[in-house]
């Protein structure tokens, strides 16, 4: 087993392991630079150097989205217009560096009326899905 780089080659090999796995969502379009880390794992067996791509690590890149507001600033209604204010600047940048997506996290306790606001502004309550993490560490 050998970890390498994605080839362009692999791709067949990727998109009919994706099927099998029997995914109802399409395949990663790979060609998009938003995916930083691309690595398959091959197998080579002894008595044929044909090359079997048994497996990928794919790492897109997304966002985490951050709200700083001072809560004693300005009434709730000039609260809400910097939020609005700050919101589409901060979705146009992010767009305009090629995001596809943002996340957020809220705070426990946050979310029942806060969620609420965000669902207004387009964000999507995703309870299909269960997040992970993975901190990083030398």
């Amino acid at each position: 087993m050998a970890i390498r780089e994605y080839q362009e080659k692999d791709l067949e090999a990727l998109r009919a392991i994706h099927a099998r796995q029997g995914f109802e969502y399409p395949p990663p379009d790979l060609s998009n630079p938003l995916f930083l880390t691309k690595i398959v794992l091959a197998e080579t067996s002894p008595e044929n150097e044909a090359e079997k791509i048994v497996g990928a690590a794919l790492l897109r890149l997304t966002a985490e989205a951050y709200l700083l507001l001072d809560p004693k600033w300005g009434t709730p209604r000039e609260r809400w217009q910097a939020l609005l204010t700050l919101h589409a600047a901060a979705e146009r940048d992010a767009w305009h560096r090629g995001l596809e997506d943002v996340h957020a996290w809220l705070p426990p306790g946050l979310d029942k009326k806060f969620g609420k606001r965000i669902e207004r502004l387009g964000w999507l309550r995703d309870d299909q899905w269960t997040p992970y993490c993975r901190r990083l560490t030398q």
